[in-house]
């Protein structure tokens, strides 16, 4: 009998070809799963057509474009980006956009703003992190987000720092706290980091859970207004404790319980962490919680979907916490691609996520467009003068980290107080005194009287067609149609060009369609 012989060479090839094989068929496999967002789409529309409810179609590019600004950056796109983008006709440009958007400055300046209202940065009453603090944490916020920070080491830097609050920046999570007792923090940790409100609980399970905030203490120093907050370590009994899944813990002295506490909260089978963050941001996109509301989570709460919030959840965790690609998923998903615009008039089609909600801008967002298409600025104060409430008119109004500075404009459109950290905090209600206001204020009026930058832009094309174009795609991101490039061009020649323009451009700043996300 033969006997077949294999040298070491041979053996080598064998071992290649063998691995070759397995990645292909590995490949195949992993190509089989679908991706994260066509997941969102298959549970949404599944379930919608068990409802009897239809999607709304999918969004035009104007529309995604204007959407994906505002959603990630808090603003709108000029009229060349926008000009570009459109004449754009490869497949994946959406997909370019939004990694376009989510690594670009203004998307850190806006998601810090978001991060600072439910971190309650404030340096007046009744929070007083003060000015220096302010600024501390507001640039650890901006800095964290610029460089992805994963969440889970951005919520546990928050949750065990330990030092001054000028000087360790993370420190002021406990700043941002109405009160010093163990109960107030507790509170506030809990609504932050698990989306739920702590005095709805049963008094023992609330004792249990405040107990792992009560060996912080609060020192002053000679510097004004500084604090240094740090664990007790002179405490020489042994905490005993529960925690909010009801398992016992005993925290030996010197041991910090916070640390216990963040250890077992932020862990990828913890219930509570993941699933609180990724219905924010669903919320944030989508403008309602697949648990709702999105910070009034309890332990028995039942999500719409829940196959959907699970699906996340392990989408969230495998990533490594990455909010980027959180948001990613969820936008390239064409349930957030959908329109605005419904199939059914039923009530509960956006609750469900049958199409995109309307909602009005954020203050913040309304303002900086103005400011931004006028060519003007706004003054920012505090109504408590300190040494760095200075803002420089540049400044947009995204980039006020401190929720003492403001302005009357910004109060009358909603900008929350950030006293609580609660979502409602931000009210988003159109008002009559909203629309008087855009309709007739000498403030709104002056931006379009004075206001050059659009003008000098239309100035600048000798074409009457092209100028029309410059202003509908400054301000609504699209063209216009037919019939509204007829009636301008008859309201134009009938006022005259600057009289024509301006009055042009104060309707549409007046439309619902600039006013609104959509």
């Amino acid at each position: 009998m033969a006997t077949l012989c294999v040298t070491d060479m041979q053996k080598s090839v064998l071992i290649y070809i063998l691995c070759l094989i397995s990645f292909a068929v590995s490949a195949v496999s992993d190509s089989a799963a679908p991706p994260p967002h066509r997941r969102i789409d298959k549970i949404v529309f599944r379930n919608l057509e068990k409802r009897g409810l239809q999607p709304a179609e999918q969004v035009t590019d104007e529309v995604f474009l204007r959407r994906a600004y505002l959603d990630l950056t808090g603003s709108i796109p000029d009229h060349n980006t926008a000009r570009k983008f459109l004449k754009k006709e490869y497949k994946g440009k959406r997909r370019q956009l939004i990694d376009h958007l989510i690594q670009s400055p203004e998307f850190a300046d806006y998601w810090t703003l978001k991060w600072c209202d439910l971190l309650r940065v404030k340096a007046e009453f009744p929070i007083n992190m003060w000015p220096n603090g302010v600024q501390a944490y507001a640039k650890w916020i901006h800095t964290s987000i610029l460089q992805n920070k994963s969440y889970d080491n951005f919520a546990r830097e928050m949750l065990t720092s330990s030092g001054s609050n000028f000087r360790v920046p993370q420190v002021n999570f406990y700043r941002g706290v109405q009160g010093e007792k163990p109960g107030d923090i507790a509170t506030v940790a809990a609504l932050t980091f698990m989306g739920t409100r702590l005095e709805k609980w049963p008094e023992n399970k609330r004792k249990d859970f405040e107990a792992f905030f009560s060996r912080i203490n609060f020192k002053g120093t000679a510097e004004w207004k500084e604090v240094i907050v740090c664990n007790d370590h002179g405490a020489s009994e042994v905490l005993t404790t529960r925690f909010p899944d009801g398992k016992k813990v005993m925290i030996q002295a010197g041991v910090d319980p916070r640390k216990v506490f963040a250890d077992w909260l932020i862990s990828a089978n913890n219930e509570w962490f993941a699933r609180n963050i990724v219905n924010r941001a669903w919320s944030w996109f989508m403008g309602y919680g697949l648990i709702h509301e999105p910070d009034d989570i309890m332990h028995n709460s039942k999500a719409v979907y829940p196959e959907l919030l699970a699906c996340l959840e392990k989408e969230f965790v495998s990533s490594g916490y990455d909010m980027r690609h959180l948001f990613r998923v969820i936008m390239m998903s064409k349930v957030y691609q959908q329109s605005s615009k419904p199939h059914s008039d039923l009530p509960e089609g956006p609750e469900l996520f049958a199409r995109y909600p309307v909602r009005q801008v954020e203050a913040e967002v309304l303002i900086d467009a103005l400011d931004r298409l006028s060519g003007s600025s706004d003054e920012y104060m505090s109504m408590i003068p300190e040494p760095f409430t200075f803002v420089p008119s540049r400044n947009k109004a995204v980039q006020l980290t401190d929720g003492s500075i403001t302005s009357k404009f910004l109060k009358m459109f909603g900008r929350p107080s950030r006293d609580t950290g609660l979502e409602s905090e931000r009210n988003n209600a159109p008002s009559d005194d909203q629309r008087l206001h855009m309709l007739n204020s000498t403030h709104v009026q002056s931006k379009i009287e004075k206001g050059w930058k659009l003008r000098n832009l239309t100035k600048r094309s000798k074409d009457k067609k092209e100028a029309l174009n410059i202003i509908y795609l400054s301000v609504l991101t699209r063209y216009p149609t037919d019939e509204e490039r007829a009636a301008a061009r008859e309201y134009v020649q009938k006022k005259g060009q600057h009289h024509g323009t301006r009055d042009v451009f104060w309707a549409l700043i007046n439309s619902k369609e600039f006013l609104y996300r959509h």
